[in-house]
């Protein structure tokens, strides 16, 4: 019984010494989807590492990237992770799992996007119809892919067109004002899914290959300081492109249906740097 409670104590030790805080700076979107609930006590007991969230847009996570107050991100907005790794504030970018973005809207569907054939048609028919759209307005990856299909349609949106509301918010303070407005909104699957405030609002359009949306991890590059974990990033980069995490990725569900879908692989620039 001795050893029993000996062999306990120093199991318990090990695993106490062993975990590390690192932080990690991850887009409104995967918090609000319920994901990080689910992983984060799974890295730390197979991991022993605490990873601490600081929950912005996209935008924001990639300046706490680029001035070294976080030790990786986990972001969805491609050009720009690039260019971070281009510049020299990342060591790689490691793509994790992908869902798409759907436009949600009034059930009634006032301005007809349910028979858009395409992304496109859908936001040239909310715009002719002056029908209420809010946008995440936030420097978001949410926020430059809407930006990025409005110029696709050809659509020259007026900063002050009365139809057209930034709400300058994270994703689920967007939907609730959309709600309340009954409103169109652009909103990433995952945090719609996960909304409850849904009152009349209904998912409308979905499918088009442009509303893929791809999910990457970059570790900070420890050039910036001795204080940037970077073993903790490397190691927490391997969990999640891990068979462990595929598994918890792939499996998690709400309201039976499937969230996100594991495809982590290697990038070119990530065999680059190997």
């Amino acid at each position: 019984m001795r050893k029993l409670t000996l062999a306990i104590a120093v199991g318990l030790s090990a695993a106490a010494a062993h975990a590390e805080e690192m932080k990690m700076a991850v887009t409104t979107s995967f918090h609000n989807s319920g994901l990080a609930e689910v992983l984060l006590p799974e890295i730390k007991q197979d991991t022993g590492i605490d990873v601490q969230l600081l929950v912005v847009g996209t935008g924001q996570a990639i300046k706490l990237g680029e001035t070294g107050d976080v030790d990786a991100i986990l972001v969805h907005a491609k050009a720009a992770e690039e260019a971070f790794v281009a510049a020299g504030h990342g060591t790689h970018r490691r793509e994790i799992m992908y869902n798409d973005f759907v436009i949600v809207g009034p059930d009634a569907d006032p301005a007809g996007v349910r028979d858009a054939d395409d992304a496109a048609a859908a936001l040239t028919a909310i715009e002719l119809a002056s029908a209420p759209f809010v946008s995440r307005g936030d420097d978001s990856g949410t926020h430059k892919k809407e930006l990025s299909l409005w110029d696709a349609a050809g659509i020259k949106l007026d900063a002050d067109a009365e139809w057209y509301k930034s709400a300058g918010a994270g994703m689920g303070a967007a939907l609730n004002t959309a709600s309340g407005m009954n409103a169109y909104i652009m909103s990433d699957r995952a945090s719609w899914l996960n909304f409850g405030n849904k009152g009349d609002l209904a998912l409308l359009f979905a499918g088009d290959p442009v509303l893929f949306n791809q999910y990457a991890y970059i570790s900070v590059d420890p050039g910036k300081g001795d204080y940037i974990k970077s073993d903790l990033a490397a190691e927490l980069e391997g969990w999640l492109t891990s068979a462990r995490a595929k598994a918890l990725i792939d499996g998690y569900r709400v309201a039976g249906e499937q969230l996100f879908t594991f495809n982590a692989q290697m990038t070119d620039a990530s065999k680059a740097a190997e």
